[in-house]
């Protein structure tokens, strides 16, 4: 899913004309030769990680093989940079933006609510419908039509060290009051840090305010409730984990210190997802690849939770060559794309009928994460969704550090949401 939900500002939000009218109508607006073959170029923004890259850009140019009058021009761009890009580039007559989009699944309604999608029902880009989770076509949609194809699909889990466990004679935590009894035994027999818990990142509190059985909305009572009780709770929760010393933090950098921490072995534990497998194993504490060990995050006092993120491909309402966009966003998303993808990246498919392949049934990670985000909870599926993130941003860190406290953090989250949404939200 992720190196993290970055904070992007708000660029202008009004689509121009020509722009509206390519969402709208869903019409090819495609280059094709006579015959019906696609040709031109598709440009594609791909927001993959540095250790994935390099799989997404061969099997995008792959797509050239199937249609040799196609040219992909295939531009990796950073996860942080791509949304406020995109926007800026669609925003100012599309000078500059892609055909396809890789997007975070809270972008899809954001930048669909603004006109700069193509709706893709009817479109090949959507063949197969029926074949994707449930969960995954969800966070696809907004006000009824389709704006992406699910790609990948994701959630967080708790990431261990299985021999630094073993020394230290505890099991994978299953709550936050086990981790801390382990995190305590780990540094009496080892001398590491049982958690780094990355604190620069808002989708890392997710798992706390649901585990107090918690969330951010009641979307259906259009009613703000991370200043909620659970929502001070979860604060509290993993200030806990800093102040008891179970977990150390960062709040600048915090990708590349988690990463670097349980690839060094110098934590035993991290919270991650299946975009950080292949980089986790890179490191010199798993050059046995069994040691890596994957378990639910730990529950709170109200339970275990988890969010639902992912991965969707979308389609520029404003692209000059929309008929083989479409085909490339069904490509990319299609059945043996998928499959290799699970196969050399662990990442979760979004195609049911996957999962029966056999490479993809063998892989014990993709299949402990397929039952996490069976259990995940889906985030609001709203414009706003991800600028919900920006408050928590602000406040997480200053929790973790001591900056502020539970209780008004969660009172400035909550206070930032009412200006943000709106309508009759309370």
């Amino acid at each position: 899913m992720r190196r993290g939900i970055a904070a992007t500002a708000l660029v202008a939000a009004m689509a121009l004309a020509a722009t509206a009218c390519g969402g709208d109508d869903g019409g090819s607006g495609g280059d094709k030769k006579s015959g019906g073959k696609l040709s031109g170029t598709v440009t594609y923004w791909d927001t993959s990680n540095e250790a994935e890259k390099g799989t997404y850009k061969e099997l995008a140019l792959g797509f050239e093989k199937k249609h040799p009058d196609v040219k992909v021009d295939y531009v990796n761009v950073p996860f942080g940079e791509a949304l406020a890009k995109f926007k800026n580039a669609a925003g100012s007559g599309g000078s500059g933006a892609p055909d396809v989009l890789r997007t975070e699944v809270a972008w899809t309604q954001d930048l669909a609510n603004i006109g700069y999608l193509a709706p893709l029902d009817g479109t090949p880009a959507l063949a197969d419908q029926s074949d994707y989770l449930p969960k995954a076509l969800a966070g696809a949609k907004f006000k009824g039509k389709t704006y992406a194809v699910p790609q990948v699909i994701d959630t967080l889990g708790l990431f261990y060290n299985k021999k630094m466990l073993k020394d230290a004679g505890v099991q994978p935590p299953k709550d936050w009051t086990e981790l801390k009894a382990a995190a305590k035994k780990i540094k009496e027999k080892t001398g590491k840090t049982g958690l780094y818990l990355r604190g620069d990142d808002a989708y890392w509190y997710l798992p706390f305010i649901y585990g107090e059985g918690g969330d951010l909305l009641d979307t259906g009572a259009k009613k703000v409730t991370i200043d909620d009780e659970p929502g001070i709770k979860a604060f509290a929760a993993a200030r806990d984990l800093v102040t008891s010393k179970a977990a150390e933090t960062d709040a600048t950098d915090g990708w590349d210190n988690m990463q670097n921490a349980i690839k060094n072995g110098d934590v035993a534990m991290t919270i991650n997802g299946p975009w950080a497998i292949e980089d986790t194993l890179a490191g010199k504490a798993f050059k046995d690849k069994s040691n890596l060990g994957v378990v639910p995050v730990p529950a709170g006092s109200k339970g275990q939770g988890a969010p639902q993120g992912g991965q969707n491909l979308t389609v520029y309402a404003g692209s000059k060559n929309l008929d083989a966009s479409y085909a490339f966003a069904q490509y990319m998303s299609s059945a043996e794309v998928q499959a290799k993808t699970t196969e050399k990246l662990s990442l979760l498919p979004t195609r049911t009928s996957v999962y029966s392949n056999k490479s993809v049934a063998a892989n014990l990670n993709v299949k402990f994460f397929k039952s996490a985000v069976d259990k995940a909870v889906e985030r609001p599926w709203i414009p706003e969704g991800n600028s919900l993130f920006q408050a928590i941003l602000v406040q997480f860190p200053n929790v973790l550090t001591g900056k502020t406290s539970p209780e008004k953090a969660a009172k400035s989250a909550g206070d930032a949401y009412r200006k943000l949404l709106k309508g009759d939200w309370k």
